[in-house]
């Protein structure tokens, strides 16, 4: 398999669990938006590969170092560990064009597939199939990393195939998900 190329498009959790139309979504009081609204920035400035860098630093962030996705330092630190200057985040939220990229790609992926959640993966230059997966509970190397998605791409190449699922006996061991947990528990 050797090389990937990922084509970034975002998908909203906040919209998708949001219980009226999504246009009277406000991004500004939203957890999510100015990051994915960066990511549209930097995906439009920059390319794919900028896109995924700052996915990862944002990834690590929130889920390792339990940093709050609302919080502009956050973002700025994410864009800087990606290699990527820290006035994209001012971009893209000057920008209401970036908001608008966000509901239409969350929208077209909702309405063309179904889609529910992340990760969710699509072939065909983002025209095919669509899967919600893998959910890992562990973060593989790269040569594993591609052992795995060389086996999800030939399921979802498979007309045949349709679903698999099991049981969550663990969670990730990742710090935000212990938090969350203990909060649910205490309370």
């Amino acid at each position: 398999m050797g090389v990937v190329e990922l084509k970034w498009l975002v998908f909203c959790l906040e919209l998708k669990n949001f219980d009226r139309p999504n246009e009277e979504f406000d991004p500004a009081t939203s957890k999510s938006a100015p990051a994915l609204r960066t990511s549209v920035a930097v995906r439009d400035a920059e390319g794919n590969a900028a896109c995924g860098r700052f996915y990862t630093a944002m990834g690590n962030r929130y889920f390792y170092e339990l940093q709050d996705l609302r919080e502009e330092m956050t973002i700025r630190s994410a864009l800087v560990d990606a290699d990527l200057a820290p006035d994209h985040y001012d971009r893209a939220l000057s920008d209401s064009s970036t908001w608008d990229a966000v509901l239409s790609e969350h929208e077209i992926l909702v309405r063309e597939t179904g889609a529910f959640g992340v990760p969710s993966l699509r072939l065909g230059d983002g025209q095919g199939k669509c899967i919600f997966g893998p959910v890992i509970k562990e973060v593989p190397d790269d040569d594993e990393s591609l052992e795995l998605l060389d086996r999800v791409l030939w399921l979802m190449r498979n007309e045949n195939f349709y679903e698999l699922k099991s049981g969550r006996t663990e969670y990730p061991d990742l710090p935000h998900i212990k938090r969350a947990l203990a909060r649910r528990k205490a309370g």
